[in-house]
């Protein structure tokens, strides 16, 4: 079998942005420079054997009279005026094998706003996973279109490549997903949404898979496992008195469960006197404390509560239970999670002490020179592990693939697939709680 080796590797250390909205339309970008500290336009240029005015064609922020180049920006590295980029491009295409998986990609990838610098490492990690499923002996050809938030999706839909897909990943907003929807199902190709959009395509279009999952689904399926899993617990809730808190929605509906199934709960302040808060716990039942808020803030002055509570209770058992956003407070709050038993709710986990995490963050470095941006999830992890689902499920199964079983060796994303509706696509149905363990432990309870 021919390998697509070449354009992953040339896709890899180019990125290819062929997309519409950029002036630089129909282009290969040589690579994403990562500014250092005291770096200048001229000596970035001198680096990669180009002129200032090369940078500022492919940069056109660049040409704005108050334009600062600042450490941490990532700009673009185009190929020396007059090597012919896009020979590269008709080159590989013409190479691709009968038989190559056909991926493309249709997301903001330019170095404009966060949108498109996130985008730019999730489609990154894309390719990562597509040279790794070379290995295993995939053929493999992807094509990617940079659409912008203000792109005319219909440019994009005409290219001659488009149509010519297995599966599309994309697009980032959700004005863009209607016409793509209608393009896949018409032209027989699987679409993967990996993020949050509006509209509910997914129920009518069967060639869909729906990654992101709107709250409302995502806190039932969660409400469900907390009633099963902690029925013999006492459940506190803390009203935090948080007006800009959305969480009131998930205590609410989980108050209302757990009265349906008989379960203990009982309701005390943030501002509640230390003999009122304690009046709120269990020296019977174990407690599962449980805020309104994901807040920071709120969260901190809850822990300084329990500690209070708890040297004076010292026989009380306490556990939390808290919200995604936790996850970003970890490493500033990880002994107290630990203390308190504490479980988050979540669709990924990114752990930074994983040997294979670690190692991808290094094969990303030594590859693209910079790190990943610290966002959580992990973008480019969050590619990889779509790229490695779909497109190894898609070798083995075709166009029978549903998306049903779970990839075990997912680094931060798994990721299962139910089917919305009686003949609709495939909605994302993963659910994990991240427990601190009491042992200064981490364990992943995987549904």
């Amino acid at each position: 079998m021919i390998h697509f080796s070449r354009y992953i590797i040339t896709a890899i250390m180019a990125v290819v942005f062929c997309g519409v909205g950029m002036a630089q339309d129909n282009k290969n970008w040589r690579e994403m420079h990562k500014v250092k500290s005291k770096e200048t336009l001229y000596g970035i240029a001198r680096e990669y054997g180009l002129t200032v005015q090369d940078l500022v064609k492919a940069n056109p922020e660049m040409s704005s009279p108050d334009y600062k180049l600042k450490k941490g920006d990532y700009i673009f590295i185009p190929y020396p005026e007059g090597t012919a980029a896009s020979k590269a491009t008709n080159v590989t295409k013409a190479e691709v094998p009968a038989g190559a998986l056909r991926v493309g990609v249709v997301l903001p990838l330019h170095n404009v706003d966060g949108d498109g610098r996130r985008m730019l490492e999730y489609y990154r990690g894309l390719l990562m996973a597509c040279e790794d499923l070379k290995k295993e002996g995939m053929s493999i050809a992807v094509n990617a279109w940079n659409v912008p938030i203000d792109a005319d999706i219909y440019r994009t839909l005409v290219k001659d490549d488009m149509a010519k897909c297995d599966v599309i990943f994309g697009p980032l907003y959700s004005k863009q997903v209607k016409p793509l929807s209608f393009f896949v199902k018409d032209n027989n190709i699987k679409l993967v949404i990996p993020f949050s959009i509006t509209g509910n395509d997914v129920d009518t279009n069967p060639n869909i898979f729906q990654v992101y999952q709107d709250p409302e689904t995502f806190f039932g399926d969660v409400i469900n496992q907390f009633a099963y899993r902690f029925k013999d617990y006492n459940i506190v809730v803390i009203d935090c008195n948080d007006k800009t808190s959305d969480k009131g929605v998930f205590t609410f509906s989980l108050r209302k469960r757990l009265e349906e199934k008989g379960i203990a709960c009982n309701v005390t302040n943030i501002n509640s006197g230390s003999a009122g808060f304690a009046r709120a716990f269990s020296a019977i039942k174990p407690n599962m404390v449980v805020l309104n808020t994901g807040r920071s803030p709120e969260l901190n002055t809850v822990i300084d509560m329990l500690d209070a509570l708890t040297g004076e209770h010292p026989e009380l058992k306490v556990s939390l239970f808290g919200y995604t956003e936790w996850l970003m407070y970890a490493k500033y709050n990880m002994g107290k999670f630990c203390k308190y038993d504490t479980y988050v709710p979540s669709t990924f986990y990114y752990n930074s002490y994983s040997t294979k995490v670690k190692n991808f963050e290094a094969r990303y470095r030594r590859t693209f020179k910079s790190d990943m941006m610290d966002y959580l999830p992990r973008f480019a992890l969050t590619g990889y592990d779509h790229g490695m689902f779909f497109l190894r499920g898609l070798r083995a199964k075709g166009k029978s693939f549903t998306g049903a079983d779970e990839d075990p060796n997912a680094l931060q994303t798994p990721l299962s697939f139910k089917r919305s509706g009686t003949g609709g696509g495939y909605r994302n149905n993963s659910l994990l709680f991240i427990h601190y363990n009491r042992d200064n432990s981490i364990s992943i309870i995987n549904f």
